[in-house]
């Protein structure tokens, strides 16, 4: 597959159906961001993404903020049983309790890490990184997203593999993988 043109004549990745994924495609994903708080977010929802597609957690995106406290990391850190069976009940959100188990305790790797978060993941952003002319150029994980899972596991992160790990550097911007000629490609 390559570009697709939209109702509105301008061409973007295939991936983009609807108007939230197309608003998301446009405005968010592949933008660099460095704040570790964006990056927890990132991280957490691509984890629950996991074996789901992209649009149920686009749409429950705000559930989840608001049950994981702004996805902030001292906050979540300090959930505890009662939180989970909370989360459990949560319809705004995926209720998967290894998930959720795992974001909590991301939440608090990413607290006891030296050198901070955002230093850490962004360490394994590739030097190059060819332009996918289709999706079949876009790859499902690369070295530098199997070492960035490795390592975060030593850190004691969960639910974190080579596949989840490219994908949050594809949403975070570490790589561009908008398709050559597409219109988010040059906004980054």
């Amino acid at each position: 597959m390559s570009l697709t043109i939209g109702e509105d004549g301008v061409a973007r990745c295939p991936w983009g159906n609807d108007p939230a994924m197309i608003a998301y495609h446009d405005t968010e994903w592949g933008r660099p961001i460095r704040d570790e708080r964006g990056l927890y977010e990132r991280l957490c929802l691509e984890s629950f993404q996991s074996g789901l597609s992209w649009a149920i957690i686009l749409r429950k995106r705000e559930g989840f903020r608001t049950a994981f406290a702004g996805f902030d990391p001292s906050a979540v850190a300090r959930f505890g049983p009662d939180d989970v069976e909370r989360l459990m009940a949560d319809a705004g959100i995926v209720r998967n309790r290894a998930k959720i188990e795992a974001a909590i305790a991301n939440a608090r790797a990413v607290l006891d890490l030296d050198g901070g978060f955002a230093d850490l993941v962004r360490s394994f952003a590739p030097a190059d990184h060819a332009v996918p002319r289709t999706i079949a150029d876009v790859p499902a994980t690369t070295p530098e997203s199997v070492a960035m899972a490795k390592e975060l596991k030593k850190h004691g992160f969960r639910f974190f593999g080579p596949t989840t790990a490219y994908a949050m550097m594809q949403a975070t911007g570490m790589v561009n993988d908008h398709l050559d000629g597409c219109v988010a490609r040059a906004r980054r």
